[in-house]
């Protein structure tokens, strides 16, 4: 794991720890309650920007990097969407998989009838956005190693987060009267620029290799470097 430095929302420095590998996250206590929101669009962005052509899967023997204690797998549910992570017993933190945090935040839809066959027809073979085994497109749409149905990100969700996020990090700006036309431009922007993402020549070469929600967030991480 390697360290990352964020702001904390009361002007703290946070250290998240984060296996680019494993694509987890280690958050001490409740630090991922405590990230200001410019500190989220960097977590996105550093993950979109390493993310691999395959993952380690985690342990079943994870060992809590404070105190050594045996991780214990926990399931939970936010609205209608089931999600796990391993927590310290001692509650000095938790390990989370990306794909696992971005399911806790309600980022990740299943594919339409339309888009799987739309990727049967580009894709034979895709690696699976949550255990990173390959999933064979002509016997089935589930991965047959860890259940998980395609899925990809919701980038109408990841639409509202940046926007909502950037406003966030200026609570205290002088209200510009030309700001509705401001945000009305920055929408047909944003709406522009993942709209053109599926139609990236390079899209299904980094489905087949990183996963649907792999590759989505390739594409936030390359249009966040604009901003």
């Amino acid at each position: 794991m390697v360290e990352q430095a964020l702001d904390g929302r009361t002007g703290q420095t946070l250290v998240v720890d984060l296996c680019r590998v494993c694509q987890a996250f280690w958050f001490d206590g409740y630090e991922s309650l405590q990230l200001s929101p410019g500190s989220v669009l960097t977590l996105f962005r550093v993950i979109g920007e390493h993310m691999p052509s395959a993952r380690m899967p985690l342990s079943d023997a994870a060992a809590c990097p404070r105190c050594d204690a045996t991780l214990v797998v926990t399931h939970d549910i936010q609205r209608n969407t089931r999600f796990q992570y391993r927590r310290c017993p001692k509650r000095c933190g938790r390990l989370i998989t990306f794909f696992d945090f971005l399911r806790e935040k309600d980022f990740i839809r299943p594919l339409s009838a339309e888009q799987i066959a739309d990727l049967r027809r580009n894709v034979q073979v895709v690696n699976c956005s949550n255990c990173g085994a390959p999933v064979d497109l002509s016997a089935g749409t589930s991965c047959t190693h860890c259940g998980s149905p395609l899925s990809m990100l919701d980038m109408h969700q990841a639409q509202n987060l940046v926007a909502t996020l950037r406003e966030a990090d200026h609570p205290h700006k002088a209200v510009d009267p030309t700001l509705p036309l401001q945000l009305e431009k920055a929408r047909r922007d944003v709406e522009a620029a993942f709209a053109s993402f599926d139609s990236d020549p390079d899209w299904f070469n980094r489905v087949s290799s990183a996963g649907l929600v792999g590759a989505g967030l390739s594409s936030i991480a390359r249009w966040l470097q604009k901003l």
